[in-house]
């Protein structure tokens, strides 16, 4: 039924004093009572997908300006309503201007840890980061972008994990089609192309020393060798063709390569590795799931999650 009463016209002159502000209803912070459903603890509660320009330091000591999406969450306890998601927010804003990197993650997870009286705070960044890539043999520079979830997370006890979720795509020429292909040239002079496909692999590392995102390219190339490249002339394609002929993989082999890089670096805690071969032969994807011994992170990885492995621009 339609309400007939009137309001006043929108005031944009008025700006409530603190004492106003004081008297305002805050629910967030109400009694217990207030709580509909079960009393229990919620293990994560914020705000997701925010986004703002934040400044990263390369390693060669440039400052990067990126387009962020922002996730920040804390624990609620069981007798608590609820938070105040703006002051997440406002912590960022607070190191707006500042350099972004681990250090002060942690600075901030502190602050709206104590901000929101909470146990457990966490921060995960996602942004493209950018790494001038040269072209195999014409030396044609161009920006490979790749994809990177900084997270960063602070429990009770005061313990500080970080880690970074870094995705590689290179290209995977497949073993099996190759030595078909030269059998068909040999024994019958047919001419057959072995199949290849752009792949995915996305690794996740915990580290207790100094890691950048430019370490983990160069972990990942030269565990894989076939990156997918940016700017090619004629010279490059013939050159990336060679290179797919020399590195050969099955999404195995793959998985296995990154384990041999990863597990010999002393930087390095922990460990998982995802690779998605995502086939020109099948009308499927091969996958393949590889953790570090004694690993804490989860093998079990949803349908959804492996959509996500298809890249696009």
């Amino acid at each position: 039924m339609k309400s007939n009463k009137s309001y006043p016209n929108y005031d944009s002159t008025y700006k409530p004093t603190k004492e106003d502000i004081e008297k305002f209803p805050d629910l967030q912070n109400g009694p217990s009572s207030l709580i509909q459903g079960a009393n229990v603890e919620i293990q994560q509660v914020g705000i997701h997908n925010f986004k703002l320009p934040l400044k990263f330091k390369a390693k060669d000591g440039r400052t990067i300006d990126l387009e962020t999406k922002v996730t920040g969450t804390v624990s609620l306890d069981a007798h608590k309503k609820g938070i105040n998601m703006s002051r997440i927010m406002r912590s960022f804003y607070d190191f707006k201007d500042d350099i972004f990197d681990f250090n002060l993650l942690e600075k901030i997870l502190l602050s709206y840890k104590d901000k929101l009286s909470s146990f457990n705070a966490k921060i995960l960044l996602k942004f493209s980061y950018p790494i001038i890539q040269t072209s195999l043999r014409s030396d044609l520079d161009g920006y490979q972008y790749y994809d990177v979830n900084m997270c960063a997370e602070l429990n009770k006890n005061g313990d500080f994990k970080k880690m970074y979720h870094f995705d590689f795509v290179y290209s995977s020429a497949c073993p099996c089609s190759y030595e078909l292909s030269e059998y068909a040239r040999s024994s019958r002079n047919i001419a057959a192309v072995p199949h290849s496909q752009r792949s995915v692999a996305r690794v996740s590392v915990e580290f207790n020393e100094n890691l950048q995102i430019e370490d983990l390219q160069e972990i990942c190339k030269d565990a894989l060798q076939t990156e997918t490249q940016v700017m090619v002339k004629r010279e490059d394609e013939m050159a990336f063709a060679e290179l797919n002929g020399s590195y050969l993989k099955f999404v195995e082999d793959a998985a296995r390569l990154l384990y041999e890089k990863l597990i010999d670096d002393q930087r390095i805690m922990d460990f998982r590795i995802i690779c998605s071969h995502q086939e020109s032969l099948h009308s499927h994807d091969a996958i393949s799931v590889l953790l570090a011994p004694e690993s804490d992170f989860s093998s079990d990885i949803s349908h959804e999650f492996w959509s996500s492995m298809i890249h696009v621009s």
